[in-house]
C-alpha cells in the first residue's frame, strides 16, 4: 500500500533516509534531523512531500519517496523531482519501488505536470536497470552541478 506520509511517519522516514545514505556510502552527509524533516514536510510552508510504502500484512513502513515540484521553462508547467526513493533491502522485489513511482506518475498525470525526474548513482546498476524497465530515459548528456558548504558560502557572500 502506498499512502501520503503523516507527521507520525517522520521518525521512520528519518531512519530510512539514514539507511539510504549508508547504502550510498555517504552516511556522514546525512545531517537532517527529525525536526527539520517535520518542518520541511509538514510545516506552515512545506518544501517537500513524502509517500510511504506500507506492508499490507504487518503495517510496517518499508520504503519512502520524498519529492518536490520543479518547473520546466521549456514545457511551461511544473514537474516532480524525486529527491529520494528507498525500499529496505529485505523488501526489494516486492513491488514497493514500482508502486511508489506509479503513484508519483499518477500525481503528475492528474495534476498536468510534464515530467518526473530523479538522479541515480552511476554505480547503482540494479536501480538503473529497474528504472529503465519502467521506461525511464537516462539523461547522460546532462551533468549535475552542486554548491554546498564553503563554496556556497563564498559565492553567496562574495568572499
Amino acid at each position: 500500500m502506498i499512502r501520503a506520509a503523516t507527521v507520525a511517519d517522520v521518525p521512520v522516514i528519518h531512519t530510512l533516509i539514514r539507511e539510504l545514505a549508508e547504502y550510498e556510502k555517504a552516511l556522514d552527509e546525512a545531517k537532517a534531523t527529525e525536526e527539520q524533516l517535520r518542518e520541511a514536510l509538514f510545516g506552515e510552508r512545506p518544501a517537500a512531500h513524502a509517500l510511504v510504502a506500507v506492508d499490507d500484512e504487518d503495517g510496517e513502513v518499508v520504503g519512502f519517496a520524498v519529492w518536490f515540484l520543479n518547473f520546466s521553462t521549456w514545457r511551461g508547467v511544473h514537474g516532480v523531482y524525486l529527491e529520494d526513493l528507498y525500499v529496505r533491502p529485505e523488501r526489494r522485489g516486492g513491488g514497493y519501488g514500482k508502486a511508489l513511482l506509479r503513484e508519483l506518475a499518477r500525481i503528475c498525470v492528474e495534476r498536468g505536470y510534464g515530467r518526473l525526474e530523479w538522479s541515480v548513482l552511476d554505480w547503482n546498476v540494479p536501480a538503473r536497470e529497474f528504472y529503465k524497465s519502467l521506461g525511464a530515459v537516462s539523461m547522460d548528456e546532462w551533468t549535475v552541478n552542486r554548491l554546498t558548504d564553503d563554496a556556497l558560502h563564498r559565492l553567496g557572500t562574495g568572499g
